[in-house]
């Protein structure tokens, strides 16, 4: 790899923190021991390119040693072995975030210490201690409520002291962390919470927390709801083995989540030291506090805390070398790769669409619902959940009026297909052969066509898309029903449909949240889970392998048909860059970046479940860079006023929707310049 693309791919340029839980084998009341164990570690973070690693509640002494705390020997031991540790951090890249318990003042405290390279950054004692069935710490150590603005004398060094600190790389602004200690996460309102609306991104726990049965899923579902719920990452270290196990056992539970979402946990009852790494994504958690009023709100409403908290700021270093990427990407961001959620959100998402239209025929007190059936993916998907809603509303599915509209260009795989699914379904089917309408329309506009001449060109297609949209909203007229769009969340994206009396338009847009590969994966759904008889399914199967194609241009002299996807680029790759850029906001530059890594190899990225094998590809990072800035010109310049005018339709997707009235709005008239200069800068060397 060239410096340049090894510049490229430099995770800290994309906002990117590495983090580790780690969780050192331990010594029951040993600090040098246990501080060794520490260091070890350290040093193989360092080695993996970390940033920030995070260790077990009272590492350095053990915390199942009761009494032994409060003896002056332990305490002088535990406070060498910090200042051993101390002193290994200088040739260290990664911050590290120790537990110690330390004295201050006449009482000893139970804390977390962040050490970077040969200094201690501050000290942030525990500020709620559990003193309930197996718990006795209030025994042991005093509270940190209410510590603020205070330091602390600790390994030849003067270090700020208290529940009000922030640790921010001066030289890296998404690198901001905060440090909160088992127990208070248990509580109603975890300190980590005013951490993060005061600013920090990456939130840690260090914890001990002893195992009993069920006990890794509640510190699972706590992870995973404090990341979701305060906007940010959620880094937790649970102590493991060597613990002394003289009433209680451990399991070394350590995992690092993002927004709700588990990126890596340890293997747990592990004999080994262990770290477990990841590549936390901090500017996606920036742009979604960006985006989400109500958490900027929430700090208002407590006060605006990051003013009552105190930001140290120590200088990170990092290294921008290219050091791949740590950190599971799915590479169809709008399909769960998890079998049992890609059920789920299958479900759920057809039942959106059912009840969404069921509604709208309820309200609108239409007789029948009028379609255009293809034989693509489009309109089966939009046909099956038409069929649903008629049997949710116990109307014969004869009230959904189908048709397929053969043009210049229509196999006769995709009308046998059509066909075929509108007679299973036992919907009235009808055809209507638009040839004749549009050689007159063609004929009448002058076109070379009409005249005998190959000439294909956009009009020559949009006539055509125009005319079958022109006959359903008449049809609709005519029968006292409405018509059922069938265009997708990809299309609307791409602008990849034909506006005004075209298939951009329709009375109610069915498919408008629902992005191409889910659509895939709906319809597998529909046959796994056998929402219609084994014939229809033969027939969704069939459709789910005839290649995507508008079918508006006839087949070359090589017998070729014309290809939606070698036109406008993979739908799998737009819908990657449609997923970032429209949730996240992410720069093109970064977009580039991850699908690279989701895609750059058939085995790369995390596949959804039942993904054939045969088609598992990949794409060079040229490759993705040129269909990117084609997905920028389309989304950003050229298709805005598509999207300004689509009719009602649900929102499925928690990746976003397009409508107006919904997650997206955007000028008509905008330009796309500063996404793709951006992008060009990143990539000059294929753009």
């Amino acid at each position: 790899m060239n410096d340049k693309a090894a510049s490229f791919n430099a995770l800290h340029r994309h906002g990117f923190v590495r983090v580790g839980a780690c969780t050192p084998h331990a010594t029951a009341g040993d600090p040098a021991a246990n501080a060794q164990a520490i260091i070890a570690l350290a040093e193989q973070g360092h080695d993996a390119g970390a940033d920030l690693l995070v260790y077990p509640e009272l590492c350095l002494s053990s915390y199942a040693i009761d009494d032994l705390h409060l003896q002056d020997a332990l305490c002088d031991t535990t406070e060498a072995a910090l200042a051993d540790v101390v002193r290994a951090s200088i040739s260290l890249t990664p911050v590290l975030l120790v537990g110690a318990a330390l004295r201050r003042n006449g009482r000893l405290y139970n804390c977390a210490v962040a050490v970077a390279r040969g200094c201690i950054l501050g000290v942030v004692p525990k500020s709620y201690l559990p003193n309930y069935r197996e718990y006795y710490e209030k025994r042991w150590f005093a509270p940190g409520i209410g510590l603020t603005g205070l330091t602390i004398e600790i390994a030849g060094q003067t270090a700020a002291f208290g529940t009000d600190l922030i640790f921010a790389a001066s030289d890296l602004p998404h690198f901001v962390f905060h440090a909160e200690i088992c127990e208070d996460f248990w509580a109603p309102a975890p300190p980590s919470t005013m951490g993060a609306l005061a600013g920090a991104l990456i939130l840690c726990n260090l914890s001990a927390s002893n195992v009993t049965i069920g006990k890794a899923r509640e510190r699972e579902m706590l992870c995973r709801s404090q990341s979701a719920r305060a906007v940010a990452a959620y880094v937790y270290s649970a102590a493991g083995p060597g613990e002394s196990t003289t009433d209680l056992s451990w399991d070394g539970q350590g995992m690092v989540h993002e927004l709700g979402d588990l990126m890596v946990q340890s293997e747990r009852f592990d004999l080994a030291n262990e770290i477990v790494l990841t590549d936390v994504d901090c500017d996606r958690i920036r742009l979604e506090r960006m985006r989400m009023g109500t958490f900027n709100e929430n700090a208002a409403a407590a006060g605006h805390p990051e003013q009552r908290f105190r930001r140290i700021a120590f200088e990170h270093q990092p290294d921008f070398a290219d050091k791949g990427l740590i950190r599971p990407i799915r590479r169809f961001p709008f399909v769960p790769n998890d079998a049992e959620r890609l059920n789920d959100d299958c479900y759920e998402a057809f039942n959106i669409q059912v009840e969404g239209l069921r509604k709208r025929i309820v309200a609108s007190g239409v007789k029948r619902l009028v379609i255009g059936v293809s034989g693509g993916l489009d309109s089966t998907h939009a046909l099956i959940v038409a069929a649903k809603a008629f049997d949710r509303m116990n109307r014969p599915r004869s009230e959904i009026l189908a048709y397929t509209m053969p043009g210049f260009a229509t196999s006769d795989a995709t009308r046998d297909n059509a066909w075929a699914l509108m007679k299973a379904l036992g919907v009235s089917g009808d055809e209507l052969d638009i040839r004749p309408a549009a050689t007159q329309m063609l004929h009448d506009i002058g076109h070379p066509f009409a005249e005998g001449e190959p000439v294909h060109d956009v009009t020559f297609e949009n006539v055509q898309a125009g005319l079958r949209t022109d006959y359903l909203f008449r049809l609709a007229n005519q029968h006292e029903g409405f018509v059922l769009g069938t265009g997708d969340l990809s299309e609307l994206a791409l602008g990849w449909c034909t506006y005004g009396v075209g298939d951009q338009m329709s009375h109610y847009a069915i498919n408008a949240g629902v992005p191409k590969t889910l659509i895939q994966y709906l319809i597998r759904w529909s046959i796994a889970t056998g929402q219609f008889d084994p014939e229809t399914d033969a027939i969704l199967d069939a459709i789910l392998h005839t290649e995507i194609s508008p079918e508006l241009v006839p087949a070359g002299a090589d017998g070729a048909i014309q290809s939606t996807e070698q036109r406008i680029g993979p739908y799998e790759l737009n819908d990657f860059f449609a997923h970032h850029i429209i949730r996240y906001g992410q720069r093109p530059s970064k977009v580039a970046f991850l699908a690279w890594h989701a895609w750059r190899d058939a085995n790369a990225g995390l596949w959804p479940i039942d993904f054939p094998e045969e088609g598992r590809h990949a794409y060079t990072l040229p490759t993705i860079a040129q269909w990117l800035e084609k997905f920028l010109w389309r989304f950003f310049q050229t298709s805005q006023f598509k999207r300004s005018a689509i009719p009602n339709g649900p929102k499925v997707s928690p990746g976003g929707a397009l409508s107006p009235r919904g997650d997206w709005r955007a000028p008509s008239d905008g330009t796309a310049r500063a996404w793709v200069e951006e992008l060009r800068a990143a990539l000059p060397d294929y753009l």
